[in-house]
């Protein structure tokens, strides 16, 4: 069964977007199969993959709904072993709609939680906002990524989205966990960015990544040509990052998989 991470941080413009498209392309390219679920009425991460949302007649807000299929939905992207299911804007008035809807902070889980047999790794992009589709993104995820910029407000903010976290995991969904804080946004120039990237980790430790996404042109210029950085330059300092980002993703997976199956044994033989 794969793992569902959702990337979510209610603060606009810290690469969330960004994280989602690329670190999904990256997985794939290190052969994972991945699928990313756009959940972002903006649909940025669905154009950033190369399709045009004005084109996409059925997507996410069509599973939420109309009770549409996700398999049926679901789009192969240029880059390798990535799918996508896309966003509309029709998804701006999704919550509304979901008000009055029974158990409606489950509608993803019950909509999209098989989808984890036939992938390595679900991404979900979440729109910068604590509301309804944000909070039906972590009642599904098994963990969240949080990207936070090396900016003077970096920790604007992220009080309340892991007070967030903790009301999720209390109440709604109890194996919930923090995948990572992912410092991005990162300029070798300015001593602010050291500074903050010293505040965070002192701050939370061993919950931020070891990889760091540094600023880069070519991060900017990839969404305009509807590719992933992967694709639009590879030999970049953002692809390089996001890169090592999914390594140490798969890495850390890997021996939370193994630490998981001695802990198994040994309860298993009794000891």
């Amino acid at each position: 069964m794969g793992k569902i991470i959702t990337i979510a941080n209610q603060k606009g413009g810290v690469g969330k977007t960004t994280t989602a498209i690329n670190l999904a392309a990256c997985l794939g390219v290190l052969d994972k199969k991945t699928l990313l679920i756009d959940a972002d009425p903006q649909a940025n991460a669905t154009s950033g993959v190369g399709l045009e949302p004005r084109k996409i007649n059925n997507g996410i807000y069509d599973c939420i709904i109309n009770g549409a299929n996700p398999k049926d939905l679901i789009l192969r992207t240029k880059s390798p072993n990535l799918d996508i299911l896309p966003s509309h804007i029709d998804l701006v008035g999704a919550e509304i709609e979901m008000i009055n809807l029974e158990d409606r902070e489950f509608v993803f889980q019950k909509m999209f939680k098989h989808l984890s047999d036939q992938y390595d790794y679900i991404l979900i992009d979440c729109s910068p906002s604590l509301g309804l589709l944000t909070l039906n993104s972590l009642t599904l995820s098994d963990s969240v990524i949080i990207p936070v910029q090396c900016e003077y407000f970096a920790l604007e903010g992220l009080g309340k989205l892991l007070n967030t976290i903790k009301i999720v995991q209390s109440r709604l969904n109890k194996s919930l966990d923090i995948e990572g804080i992912l410092l991005t946004m990162y300029d070798t120039r300015l001593r602010l960015s050291n500074q903050v990237v010293e505040e965070v980790k002192i701050h939370f430790q061993q919950l931020v990544f070891d990889t760091i996404i540094h600023r880069n042109t070519r991060l900017g210029e990839a969404p305009s040509h509807g590719e992933t950085i992967i694709m639009h330059d590879a030999s970049s300092k953002g692809a390089v990052n996001y890169l090592n980002l999914a390594k140490e993703l798969i890495k850390k997976n890997q021996t939370q998989s193994s630490t998981n199956e001695v802990e198994n044994n040994i309860e298993v033989n009794g000891f």
